[in-house]
């Protein structure tokens, strides 16, 4: 059986603002902004390309607790090109870090940003993605038959 990590719900004071910020700023794609029962509302946002998305609710009951606003770090984006990632987010007026090359290797640049509330995002550069889309790895794997194996390794 497949597990599938597809959203993340976060937890934000605002859910319009939040909600702008996401779509405005970073791009993100508004799948859902509706009233999902009376009193609870659903604001699903998914990056660009991504098989994941954020949810930011308002009045929705969570039994396992509600994590307070600007609490969540360590999410992180993925991108080909980190100096053209970080500037369209300039550019769409976001406060980022320069980025940051921990070391030579692939994968090891990183720059930071906040959303609002606080909640802290990484976007890391994996330039192999751009001739090895990780859509098209998770693809050949299930067509191979290894795509649930718990050793198997993606990157």
């Amino acid at each position: 059986m497949d597990w599938t990590l597809e959203v993340i719900v976060l937890p934000v004071t605002d859910v319009d603002r939040a909600r702008d910020f996401y779509r405005d700023k970073l791009g993100f794609h508004v799948d859902i902004d509706a009233e999902v029962m009376p009193g609870a509302r659903v604001v699903q946002l998914t990056p660009p390309g991504s098989g994941c998305s954020i949810a930011l609710t308002d009045g929705l009951p969570n039994p396992t607790g509600t994590p307070r606003p600007g609490t969540y770090h360590g999410l992180q984006l993925c991108v080909t090109d980190i100096a053209a990632a970080h500037a369209e987010l300039v550019g769409r007026g976001v406060e980022v870090s320069e980025p940051q090359r921990y070391a030579p290797d692939d994968g090891a640049t990183f720059m930071y940003f906040t959303d609002p509330d606080g909640n802290g995002w990484a976007v890391q550069e994996y330039r192999r993605r751009e001739t090895e889309p990780l859509h098209k790895l998770l693809a050949d794997q299930a067509a191979a038959g290894n795509g649930s194996n718990a050793g198997d390794t993606v990157g």
